[in-house]
């Protein structure tokens, strides 16, 4: 089975780091282009970050751009998002997802709280 296997997330402090996984299983994401995105209580979903498959470019929204890195792993099985300098409005579900043509994977979804 296709998945994509996200790890747990938690409680974090404000100005606290965290790095999120998100694992395929049953492919690798080579070729794929990878998003993370977010939901937060009573908005919508929205994009955080993407990792392009052609040449690894990088965006970011400008709510995380400087606190917040996208990355994948040499074996091209698992991307991260690494979050710093965490604020209390970063506090989401977060998803990661992965794109190719018409294929598309998400993950389980992660809570992140960021709270003192």
């Amino acid at each position: 089975q296709l998945q994509l296997v996200q790890s747990v997330g938690g409680l974090v402090q404000p100005g606290g780091s965290l790095r999120l996984s998100c694992a395929a299983s049953g492919f690798t994401l080579t070729s794929y282009a990878i998003g993370w995105f977010r939901q937060a209580p009573g908005k919508e979903r929205e994009g955080v970050s993407c990792l392009s498959s052609s040449d690894n470019s990088t965006n970011y929204a400008d709510s995380v751009k400087g606190r917040f890195t996208i990355s994948r792993d040499e074996a091209k099985t698992t991307v991260y998002l690494q979050m710093s300098n965490l604020k209390p409005e970063d506090t989401a579900v977060y998803y990661c997802n992965a794109k190719l043509g018409g294929w598309s994977y998400w993950g389980q979804g992660t809570q992140v709280t960021v709270s003192s």
